[in-house]
């Protein structure tokens, strides 16, 4: 199997977990060091320049703010995912942007659609995932991820799920 290959399945796996609600499971993925990131985006003329806004951020999460929104989770006490998300992770455009030793950087695209009760609403965020991967222990865990959306006005009541 190529390191490809087996980045294409760690993110597969990734999606499915996330989908499946195995969350405890996904935090595994994560390395400890983990840098978890949704910067801003605005609109710009052409002229304007790069219409990221790295300074402003939707997400800004470590390992330890992501364990505890996963133990909220499973409280009384986490509103917005009261009743569950329903979501579906499609990740494509998997990139191998460069390989060092035990590290990858990789860029894919992705579109997440979430639905929430019995509305026929569905709310999705779509855009481009910057990685960086590294095998600790024989297994592949996620160091950085800095999630780009395409839109720059969310169309989600709130960012209660995972990227």
């Amino acid at each position: 199997m190529t390191i490809r290959d087996e980045i294409v399945n760690f993110l597969h796996d990734e999606a499915f977990l996330l989908d499946e609600r195995r969350f405890d499971e996904w935090l595994e993925m994560l390395d400890d060091s983990v840098v978890y990131r949704m910067p801003m985006r605005v609109t710009k003329e052409k002229e304007g320049g790069d219409d990221i806004v790295d300074e402003m951020t939707y997400l800004e999460e470590t390992k330890q703010s992501l364990i505890t929104r996963v133990n909220r989770l499973k409280t009384t006490s986490a509103w917005a995912e009261d009743p569950p998300s329903r979501t579906r992770h499609f990740i494509t455009n998997v990139r191998i942007e460069r390989e060092e030793p035990e590290e990858v950087h990789v860029t894919s695209y992705f579109h997440m659609l979430r639905s929430r009760g019995s509305t026929t609403e569905v709310e999705q965020v779509f855009g481009k995932r910057s990685d960086v991967v590294k095998k600790r222990d024989g297994n592949w865990r996620l160091v950085r991820r800095t999630i780009y959306p395409d839109q720059a006005i969310l169309g989600m009541r709130n960012i209660s799920n995972f990227f």
